[in-house]
């Protein structure tokens, strides 16, 4: 399914270039760096549950995407924003627990709220459009591909046929390489 932006007219041919799955893979990033130190490495159940709830982020981006209709990808993104909720839920168990400075707390909820407002942002966006997703659109960009094929083939052998005239006449125009011929002289 394509990320359609209509008012520059990109379109993201894949989820990884879309920047809400840029931003949830940074978040997911630093959680990762997080619980991999102190006393939150040896909390393995908090460490393991934020970890997959910062996965979970990036993973219902990635799926909604490839689902390929666009009320399926809405539904997939409202998945991964309440995932979203539940890495800040934890980062304050975290908090909490003496296991996160309250700077380095801040900065991560930060993040996972602006990973959550793009997506909620993203979401307006698809409810907005016309755009029904990849499934609907892709018969037509396959007909569109395929007439754009067919052009290039047509005018590459236009071009072949141009040059092959242009030979053909340079010939004719050209004097033999004898000189003309006279038959009064032998």
């Amino acid at each position: 399914m394509k990320g359609v932006n209509e008012a520059r007219g990109n379109a993201a041919r894949n989820f990884e270039e879309l920047h809400i799955y840029k931003r949830a893979r940074e978040l997911t990033n630093a959680v990762y760096v997080l619980t991999r130190s102190g006393t939150f490495a040896k909390d393995y159940g908090l460490a393991d549950q934020i970890r997959r709830a910062a996965v979970s982020v990036m993973s219902n981006i990635a799926e909604g995407f490839e689902r390929g209709t666009s009320t399926e990808f809405i539904q997939f993104l409202y998945i991964a924003k309440g995932s979203c909720g539940e890495v800040r839920a934890q980062l304050q168990v975290a908090l909490d627990q003496s296991y996160i400075a309250p700077e380095h707390h801040l900065s991560l909820v930060e993040l996972a709220r602006r990973t959550s407002g793009m997506i909620s942002n993203f979401i307006a966006h698809l409810q907005q459009s016309d755009y029904r997703g990849e499934k609907f659109s892709r018969p037509q960009r396959r007909i569109a591909d395929e007439t754009e094929k067919r052009q290039q083939a047509l005018r590459a052998a236009q071009l072949v046929n141009i040059r092959n005239q242009q030979r053909a006449n340079e010939q004719q125009a050209a004097p033999s390489a004898s000189g003309p011929s006279n038959p009064s002289n032998p």
